[in-house]
């Protein structure tokens, strides 16, 4: 197994999300360092401006500046706004105004590129109807399937044509 996913929280104490699901995270932020880690993913949700997240922003600029990939979808990207990360990288959000509503201090108007997901020197984004191509930009990113398997893992679930998932199984590695 090339990667192994841990959950990250302010505290080790369980987290319910706004969805219900309830994680009890492996890490806290400052346990997290860059050794070995592949990406860093930071969930959408509404409470991206308060200030209980202010930890995890010097951990994103630690990634970044060591290369290493971070992932922000829906109201993550507006965290990223309100720390200045989206100002010099092409991104996308939910909504380039609501972006500029939410965060005055944003600066990265001219960056902002209406797409499912964006990719730019190690930042994906993506607003939260694009779950999908959030995904794919994160396991492209990472490697974990060869352009073939990934093309037709996404066009399945893009499309739900039954040509798609055989393509799928023709595409992976004989075991």
């Amino acid at each position: 197994m090339k990667y192994v996913v841990k959950t990250v929280g302010l505290t080790k104490n369980r987290v319910t999300t706004m969805g219900g699901i309830k994680i009890l995270p492996d890490l806290t932020v400052e346990d997290v360092t860059e050794d070995g880690a592949g990406l860093l993913i930071l969930p959408g949700g509404d409470t991206w401006l308060d200030p209980i997240h202010a930890p995890i922003f010097p951990l994103v600029r630690k990634f970044l500046q060591a290369e290493i990939p971070v992932a922000a979808i829906c109201g993550a990207t507006i965290g990223l706004a309100t720390n200045g990360f989206l100002d010099d990288r092409a991104h996308t959000s939910n909504d380039l105004n609501y972006l500029k509503m939410c965060v005055p201090a944003y600066r990265g108007e001219a960056l902002y590129v209406h797409k499912p997901a964006v990719y730019d020197r190690g930042l994906i984004t993506a607003p939260g109807v694009a779950s999908l191509d959030f995904a794919r930009e994160i396991l492209k990113t990472l490697d974990v399937f060869s352009p073939a398997t990934l093309d037709a893992w996404y066009h399945l679930f893009q499309t739900h044509e039954a040509a798609y998932f055989f393509a799928l199984m023709k595409s992976l590695p004989k075991t």
